[in-house]
């Protein structure tokens, strides 16, 4: 189901808790919402859509790739850039790492890791800070 996005900053500011096999819903509503929104967004935390569970998804080309309870394990290449968020309205300056390698728990809770480079490394990064109420 395409869910409605939270632009409330006081929400968005609030920790998410670790999802459980219970949420699986929220995975599928944060699919549809993001593609819905891909024309504007390529990635999405559950709390966008209202949730504060730690589910994030992440479009890489067609393919869109659900992570939950994602954690970023290594990391390297700092650098500073400029991001926006469909919760938010401009552009804000962040620190982000060029090569990340991430834990994370696929849609159907099985443990997956993976390495993400460049583009994509950041938009994971970006939505794994949703988890902690970091607003860019």
């Amino acid at each position: 189901m395409v869910r409605k996005i939270v632009r409330d900053p006081m929400f968005l500011q609030q920790k998410s808790e670790p999802a459980t096999e219970a949420d699986i819903q929220i995975v599928q509503d944060l699919i549809d919402t993001l593609n819905e929104n891909l024309e504007r967004c390529v990635g999405m935390a559950a709390n966008m859509i209202g949730e504060k569970k730690q589910i994030m998804v992440v479009a890489v080309g067609p393919i869109v790739i659900p992570m939950i309870n994602p954690v970023i394990t290594e990391k390297s290449g700092k650098y500073e850039t400029e991001e926006g968020c469909l919760s938010l309205d401009g552009m804000r300056r962040c620190t982000r790492y060029k090569e990340i390698g991430v834990d994370y728990l696929d849609r159907n809770f099985q443990k997956q890791h993976d390495k993400y480079s460049d583009f994509i490394a950041q938009v994971i990064q970006h939505e794994i800070d949703h988890f902690s109420g970091i607003l860019i």
